[in-house]
């Protein structure tokens, strides 16, 4: 009997076509970023809040990745950037192949950072490289401080941790210090922020970040 293990295939050949990605996008010297969370957390929030000010300095593009529907890729359009929709028909995440087919329709020497919006889920995402050069996760106060633990993959893969909906911290139960703690425990190289996208507290240290990441590797 010869048992074949489709697991392992289909990651093996996530991670060579997450390969391809990375080429492709170094190759035109684009900046990449993959911004995953539980669904209502803010991602589409954060790149709305944002974008205007990125692209002041940045040619931005931006893959929307949904189950159905393209209303955050509608929110994102009308500030300004170029949006390309990603529906996975049921599939909780991005892989590599749908970015590959994507950064297709790019004209990727025309922008200088590609921001991409996972599908809403605090598992999948995690496990499936895309070839970017950096991944980003928020958790929401509202969520709670347990989720590091809870979903430690998440926070082991990403550079950095924003701490979302800080303006209501008050009316939930969600200790920023622990959530941090919890964090470095299982990745002591992650860096965390605090911020609102309703009110812009905090904003100007995402765009700083960001700044910093395609100084050190965009054009």
């Amino acid at each position: 009997m010869h048992q074949i293990n489709v697991g392992e295939n289909i990651m093996e050949r996530n991670r060579e076509i997450a390969a391809e990605n990375r080429e492709m996008l170094r190759s035109s010297k684009v900046t990449s970023v993959n911004i995953m969370s539980a669904p209502g957390a803010g991602k589409t929030s954060l790149l709305v809040s944002s974008l205007p000010q990125l692209m002041k300095k940045r040619r931005v593009a931006v893959i929307e990745g949904d189950v159905q529907t393209t209303r955050d890729a509608d929110r994102v359009s009308r500030t300004g950037v170029e949006v390309f929709q990603i529906e996975t028909g049921g599939a909780c995440h991005l892989d590599a192949s749908m970015v590959h087919r994507a950064l297709h329709q790019i004209d990727l020497d025309n922008i200088d950072l590609l921001m991409i919006e996972n599908v809403g889920n605090l598992v999948c995402p995690a496990e499936f490289e895309l070839g970017v050069d950096a991944r980003v996760m928020l958790l929401s106060v509202t969520e709670g401080d347990d989720k590091p633990k809870k979903y430690p993959l998440m926070f082991l893969e990403s550079s950095m941790l924003i701490l979302n909906k800080i303006d209501i911290i008050e009316y939930v139960d969600f200790d920023m210090e622990r959530a941090g703690n919890e964090a470095r425990e299982i990745n002591p190289r992650i860096e965390i922020m605090k911020l609102s996208c309703r009110t812009g507290e905090g904003m100007e240290d995402w765009i700083g970040w960001v700044d910093k990441l395609c100084d050190k590797g965009g054009k």
